[in-house]
C-alpha cells in the first residue's frame, strides 16, 4: 500500500502536463520528443509538501496519447471550466474543478522549448482550503535527455526515492473495483428452542 501511495504521488504532479494541454485537438497537444526525461516539480513557493521533487520518465507517443485521455477523463469528471488556448510555443488553461468539499481555481502555463524542454507553472487557489492550503504554486520542468535507458520503457516513471511504475499500471490499480471486506462481526451461537 506505501508503495502505491509513494507512487501516486511520483505521478500526480507529471499529470498536470496532461491537464494543461486536456481540451486541446488531438493534433493542437503539446508533443515531446519520444526518450527519457528527466523532470524536476518544484513547490517551494507554497510551502506544503516537499519542495523539490526530481522523477524520471520514459515516454513516447502512444504514452503521451494515454496521458492526455486520462486528463481529459478526469477534467470531465471534476471540472465545471476548463478554458484552454495556444499562443506560439505557451499553452495556456484556467480551470474551474472540485475537489471534494473544495473548489479550486487554477491558471497554468506551460512552455515549450521545441520538443525537448517545458515548464509548467500553476497556481491554484482553493476554498475552503484544500488539504490546509489556501493556495498553492506548482512549476514543474522537463528536459529530454536522450534514448530511455537503464531498463526503463515507455510509460515507467522513476520516483525520488527509486520507486518504479508504470503510469498505463497506475491508471489500471486505481480503476480496480474495490470489494469491501467481510463483516468481522462475532455471530453468537444459535440457541437451542425447546417446544
Amino acid at each position: 500500500m506505501r508503495s502505491l501511495r509513494a507512487t501516486r504521488v511520483v505521478w500526480l504532479p507529471l499529470a498536470a502536463l496532461a491537464l494543461v494541454a486536456t481540451p486541446a485537438p488531438a493534433q493542437d497537444y503539446p508533443k515531446l520528443r519520444a526518450g527519457q526525461w528527466d523532470i524536476v516539480v518544484d513547490r517551494s513557493r507554497t510551502g506544503n509538501g516537499p519542495p523539490t521533487m526530481r522523477n524520471t520518465m520514459c515516454t513516447d507517443e502512444a504514452v503521451q496519447r494515454d496521458m492526455i485521455a486520462s486528463g481529459m477523463g478526469v477534467s470531465r469528471e471534476i471540472c465545471t471550466r476548463h478554458d484552454f488556448r495556444r499562443e506560439g510555443a505557451r499553452y495556456i488553461g484556467v480551470a474551474e474543478c472540485n475537489l471534494g468539499e473544495s473548489a479550486m481555481t487554477s491558471r497554468s502555463v506551460m512552455t515549450l522549448s521545441g520538443d525537448t524542454a517545458y515548464t509548467i507553472d500553476v497556481v491554484a487557489s482553493f476554498n475552503p482550503p484544500f488539504m490546509g492550503m489556501k493556495e498553492s504554486r506548482t512549476v514543474i520542468s522537463g528536459k529530454y535527455t536522450g534514448p530511455c535507458r537503464g531498463g526503463l520503457v515507455p510509460g515507467d516513471i522513476l520516483g525520488p526515492n527509486g520507486q518504479k511504475a508504470n503510469i498505463r499500471n497506475l491508471g489500471t490499480a486505481a480503476a480496480a473495483p474495490r470489494v469491501p471486506a467481510p463483516a468481522s462481526t462475532p455471530t453468537a451461537p444459535a440457541k437451542k428452542v425447546t417446544p
